[in-house]
């Protein structure tokens, strides 16, 4: 990839706060996690459980479905947001989704409710590429379209391919968009059972990132969109570079060589042609695990030199698997702009590196990290616009 930046002009995103970037912006700012009770998720041993969930809304005209409905408000607000900042759409606008467990709440009814028999217009629904088509069709766009999926890594990866078709020419401006809306109980269960949802307890209770006591994450959802462009006049943030590797190790563990995450970040800086002392902040994974945290703990203390602190949001927003890392890069990105570190407040005793709550920012650049599970590493350096 070429290291000039390309800018974010324009924002969405709908989470467990509510709908609206500043939902999301206001949630953060109390220091409480987005997750409430839920009752009606039985079978899973604990019941009721918290959860992160992207309350109901929408545009009813986008039909029944509460993936579709998220994907097309998302974008809907970053198109508004980057319109209403000057942003005018060039010849080719591609789309990019990223999305790891697309519509599994009618999948879910496919099977269990309507017995495998519907009508074609509504079977089409279940499809990714049809609220992806829709949303093309309703604004013109004519660019690319396609769904990208790299574990909890696919937000980093839609962020990457969008740079990389933007730095080729190969589009004029790219809409990006990432959705999971995929609490259903069956797939609760199975985290659980992974040893690393943990939905018994109030999530900065048992999500505690680079601290003592902590237990896994808490399970979120979320629907974020960006608008990217090289010719903005008034942006968010500039994406300098990144990288990805591939562990080729296991499943769900880190290769604990820790060989392809330090060539991730590694790469990252060479790509956004940048030094490790130019990194104020790691934005990172962080979603409470004892090998995430140890794998990311180590690349602070030698990649970054311990130049830089360290921070995660998903104990407040829940880790939004497909969703993550875009949700937790715009948490960043509104943080740029007001001049704030978006940091979930310290429960325990923590790393020394490791924010405290809100925290005003500091000149330099913020490295986003998310290892997602199968060994996707990724890493994208920001800048403040």
């Amino acid at each position: 990839m070429s290291s000039h930046g390309i800018d974010i002009t324009g924002i969405g995103a709908l989470s467990g706060y509510g709908w609206g970037a500043s939902a999301l912006w206001d949630g953060l700012f109390t220091g409480k996690a987005a997750a409430t009770l839920h009752h009606d998720h039985t079978g899973l041993g604990h019941n009721p459980v918290w959860l992160a969930k992207v309350p109901d809304g929408g545009d009813e005209n986008d039909g029944s479905s509460r993936f579709g409905r998220a994907l097309r408000g998302a974008a809907r607000e970053a198109i508004d947001d980057a319109m209403a900042r000057g942003w005018q759409p060039g010849r080719r606008v591609g789309l990019i989704h990223a999305v790891v467990l697309g519509e599994v709440d009618e999948w879910r009814n496919f099977y269990l409710r309507d017995g495998g028999e519907r009508r074609v217009r509504d079977y089409l629904t279940l499809m990714p590429s049809t609220p992806v088509s829709l949303l093309m069709q309703e604004y013109g766009f004519h660019g690319p379209a396609m769904n990208v999926s790299a574990m909890c890594a696919s937000g980093n990866a839609g962020l990457l391919t969008a740079k990389m078709w933007l730095d080729t020419g190969f589009v004029d401006d790219v809409v990006f968009v990432a959705t999971d809306l995929s609490l259903t109980p069956e797939n609760i269960e199975h985290f659980v059972k992974l040893g690393v949802g943990v939905v018994d307890v109030e999530p900065q209770e048992g999500c505690r990132p680079f601290q003592e006591g902590s237990r896994g994450f808490g399970m979120g959802e979320a629907a974020t969109a960006f608008v990217l462009s090289s010719r903005s006049s008034a942006s968010y943030a500039r994406v300098l570079g990144g990288s990805m590797t591939h562990d080729a190790f296991h499943a769900t563990s880190i290769d604990p060589s820790l060989t392809q995450v330090r060539a991730c970040f590694e790469q990252a800086l060479v790509d956004a042609d940048v030094t490790a002392r130019q990194v104020r902040y790691l934005n990172a994974h962080g979603p409470g695990t004892a090998q995430c945290d140890a794998a990311e703990t180590t690349m602070l203390e030698t990649v970054l030199d311990s130049h830089a602190q360290v921070y995660s949001v998903k104990p407040l927003t829940g880790h939004c698997q497909g969703a993550a890392s875009a949700i937790e890069t715009i948490s960043a990105v509104m943080g740029f702009e007001r001049g704030l570190v978006p940091a979930a407040p310290q429960v325990s005793d923590a790393h020394p590196l490791l924010l405290d709550g809100f925290t005003a920012a500091e000149p330099g650049l913020t490295v986003k990290s998310s290892l997602g599970m199968g060994g996707h590493n990724s890493v994208v350096v920001l800048a403040p616009a």
